[in-house]
């Protein structure tokens, strides 16, 4: 379990490496007019202070949620729906379209002030609460979200 923990480590550090490169090749600034980089993003987040419609936190998310879900399209061009076609998946070009969404789902994960080490933890919360719905018949009918809220 410590290599796949280590490993996720490694990938949220290369993203924040990454995003806080084209913050400082593209020169841009915070409400401040610093330069802006992860750091920042994800003390505004932790902070739980000034996280309104205007805060650079929510328009963070809203981009990075925008290129996740461009990513998503692209992916999506690269499925076949032609049931006739005679064409073949490219499995390459899909797997790289995959690990472009986890590069913007990993950037969302940081404006919102998740680590690696969080990321983990609220995924075998959530895990949890989904088996648990498995286990109870989930639907429509019993849908709430208060099996979510013990979640942190």
């Amino acid at each position: 379990m410590e290599a796949s923990s280590d490993r996720l480590q490694t990938i949220f550090s290369l993203q924040e490496t990454l995003n806080d490169r084209i913050f400082a090749k593209k020169e841009i600034r915070d409400h401040q007019g610093n330069l802006l980089n992860m750091a920042y993003l994800r003390e505004q987040a932790n902070s739980g202070q000034g996280l309104g419609p205007n805060s650079e936190t929510n328009e963070w998310l809203g981009k990075y949620l925008e290129a996740l879900n461009d990513e998503g399209r692209e992916l999506k061009e690269e499925l076949l729906w032609k049931w006739w076609s005679k064409d073949n998946l490219n499995l390459q070009n899909i797997r790289v379209e995959i690990i472009d969404q986890f590069h913007f789902w990993i950037s969302l994960a940081l404006t919102a002030g998740l680590d690696a080490e969080k990321v983990y933890q609220i995924y075998m919360q959530k895990n949890q609460v989904n088996h648990d719905r498995q286990s109870q018949d989930y639907s429509k009918k019993n849908k709430n979200e208060e099996d979510n809220r013990p979640i942190i």
